[in-house]
């Protein structure tokens, strides 16, 4: 376990040379480069200078943004014909020589982009258009008997009113509401929501005419032009030129679908160059030289300044970062407990003189998770499942997955381990199947007990697992302390811990309330217990002595002791805590077994008893083992958080953040 030790790393290089060197700083990905603030100009150097690339940036940002849209929409023209690996497949590999040979061909590349972005729009504006017309069909099927234009007005002496009133009205309504002889109404159509009428009348009658038919509630027709018989036509032809146009469209856009690597390759080739811009932006540069600053693991620091100055005509300085200096942190473990990094990054990484905590994390974490979910069946799908995943994508697959599923796979060890204590095989599947189909009765599977027949004996050992695993998480707190010169601090705040929790277990276990609640009967010597009362009593002499110690002030520090050594009752808490190790292993017995149950109930008919046993058995054991896997990594990482990291781990440290490849779909190597 090991924070890896950092050099401070600075290059002053040829402004000729600055594309390549920064390139290849990025292809490396070994330095965090330091990207300095503008500076106002009281504070600005004389001799360097910093350049602004915000616009050129976001003209990058634009480009890496249309070829995203333009790969979104081959891909819901002509889907990929093989799904890739999602998460695990990584990205691709790709030479340099590839690199260069395709950057040569960006221009072109974007002409593609732009094409297909210009397609996608006039599709888009095709989609908008087909259902306005459609409803201006749909808005002219009642006027479909009329045989002059909607925009029809009358002729040299009359009027005419084209437009619906509200529910089925017959003529004779009409006529009657308008009150005129002199008026003919025409029903083009009706319904039980509308009538649609033709109302002509003498024009010097128009005004009240129109006043009658305003109070009908008359209103003009949505649609109005020529006659609708020819409308229809006409918009029929369009909507058909539309889907064919729209059609030809995507025939167009698939043409590009051979194509699609090259997008890919752009998209990445402009996240690299704004990548790139944001650090040059960064940068102390003259006319003819410029400063990069930042930090290089101190394994790779001599590597680096050897590759660089072998290359190209530059000056390397590595020093030692200064002892109030912020470095960041980056992690280096052994294979065993590498794969628990990310869960310690997901928390914090360590601070200004902590330890490491990712070995101690690992030596419990695959431990508690196996216990948690506890089926040897399970582990084993889990075992299986991540080689399978990490055999096929070994050379892409990127190395924070790896590290992850390879978590996965360890906490899969620890849950058959843990499963084939517990005699759990798919829950009772196997006594499940004997007894249904072969009527045969066997004896519990369990190499050690079974938690649902033993539930207090399996709480007893979680209880003990826990304090443990809080124990070490105080020695941690006292080895730092020790590390950092300050034994004393490491007896006060830890060894008088152990002393009382030590001297309070053994009381606490050898009373008939807890020592039988566990099955124990200790009934251990007088000498003993007067050894764990001594211990207990000096234990907390010394938390109320020293808890406060920080003040000179007797009385105060007295009542600061006091209210530490009441910390006792979040040590009771914390390992109570543990009691989740029980309850999670319960929940995934008694649901497998409840799904075995079910099974069983509907195995009787000859042929379809076993399907449907089958169906029951597979569908409820994925659900059981999905929803249990990932509650055992909630309380796993709980348990490692809380309980743990309380003890002695504060984090706050800065992650070492190298200035890399931040692409999707290609890796550029060397």
């Amino acid at each position: 376990m090991a924070v890896l030790p950092m050099k401070r790393v600075l290059i002053a290089g040829l402004r000729k040379n600055r594309k390549q060197m920064l390139e290849l700083l990025q292809r490396q990905g070994v330095m965090e480069i330091e990207i300095r603030k503008n500076s106002t100009d009281e504070e600005a150097d004389p001799v360097f200078q910093q350049i602004d690339t915000t616009g050129i940036r976001a003209t990058f940002e634009k480009n890496i943004t249309l070829a995203n849209q333009s790969l979104a929409v081959l891909d819901a023209v002509t889907p990929p014909e093989s799904a890739d690996g999602g998460l695990f497949s990584g990205r691709t590999r790709m030479s340099l020589t590839d690199y260069e040979t395709n950057t040569k061909k960006r221009e072109k590349i974007m002409d593609m982009v732009f094409d297909i972005h210009a397609l996608e729009k006039r599709r888009n504006e095709i989609a908008a258009e087909i259902p306005k017309t459609e409803s201006q069909l749909e808005a002219l099927v009642p006027w479909m008997e009329l045989p002059y234009p909607l925009d029809f007005a009358g002729t040299k002496s009359t009027k005419t009113f084209l437009g619906t009133l509200p529910n089925d009205v017959p003529e004779e309504t009409v006529l009657a509401g308008i009150d005129s002889e002199s008026v003919a109404v025409d029903i083009i159509s009706h319904s039980g929501e509308q009538t649609c009428v033709a109302v002509t009348c003498m024009k010097e009658e128009a005004e009240a005419v129109e006043e009658a038919l305003r109070r009908m509630s008359f209103a003009r027709p949505a649609v109005s032009g020529d006659v609708p018989a020819k409308q229809k036509e006409a918009l029929s032809m369009k909507l058909e030129r539309l889907a064919g146009e729209d059609e030809n469209l995507k025939k167009k856009i698939a043409a590009y679908a051979p194509r699609r690597d090259e997008i890919r390759f752009i998209a990445d080739y402009f996240r690299l160059r704004s990548d790139k811009y944001e650090v040059i932006g960064g940068l102390e540069q003259t006319d003819r030289v410029f400063l990069v600053r930042g930090f290089v693991a101190a394994k790779n620091a001599q590597s680096l300044e050897n590759l660089l100055t072998t290359r190209f005509d530059c000056v390397v300085e590595l020093s030692d970062p200064a002892e109030d200096e912020e470095v960041p942190v980056a992690l280096q473990n052994n294979g065993y407990a590498a794969p628990v990094e990310g869960v310690i990054a997901s928390y914090a990484m360590p601070g200004k003189g902590e330890i490491d905590p990712t070995f101690l994390a690992s030596i419990f974490y695959y431990f508690l998770f196996g216990m948690m979910l506890s089926d040897a069946a399970y582990g084993l799908i889990m075992v299986l499942g991540v080689a399978v995943v990490l055999k096929k994508y070994k050379d892409t697959i990127e190395p924070g997955m790896r590290k992850t599923l390879t978590m996965f796979q360890y906490a899969g060890v620890g849950t058959i381990f843990w499963g084939v204590m517990f005699g759990s095989y798919f829950g009772d599947l196997p006594a499940v199947i004997l007894k249904t189909f072969f009527h045969t009765e066997i004896g519990s599977l369990a190499l050690w007990c079974e938690p649902a027949v033993e539930p207090m004996t399996v709480l007893g050992f979680a209880f003990i697992i826990g304090i443990i695993h809080i124990f070490v998480g105080m020695g941690a707190l006292a080895y730092t302390d020790i590390k950092q010169g300050k034994a004393l601090d490491a007896l006060y705040d830890v060894g008088f811990w152990y002393l009382l929790l030590i001297g309070a277990i053994g009381i606490l276990l050898n009373t008939d309330m807890v020592g039988g609640m566990f099955g124990l009967h200790l009934n251990l010597p007088d000498g003993v217990m007067m050894v764990f009362k001594v211990l207990a009593l000096v234990g907390a002499a010394g938390i109320v002595l020293f808890g406060g110690r920080e003040s000179s002030n007797w009385g105060l520090r007295i009542g600061k002791g006091l209210y530490a050594l009441y910390g006792i009752s979040s040590y009771l808490s914390d390992i109570l805590s543990y009691s989740r190790l029980l309850a999670l292993g319960l929940a995934t017995g008694v649901i497998s077994s409840v799904f075995n149950s079910m099974a069983a109930m509907v195995a009787a008919p000859p042929v379809i008893g076993p399907i449907l046993f089958a169906v029951i058995v597979v569908v409820g054991h994925v659900l059981n083992l999905a929803i249990n896997a990932l509650g055992a990594y909630v309380h796993t990482n709980r348990l490692e958080y809380v309980e743990f990291f309380g003890k002695f781990y504060n984090g706050g440290g800065k992650p070492f953040e190298p200035f890399t490849e931040n692409t999707k779909h290609y890796r550029v190597s060397e």
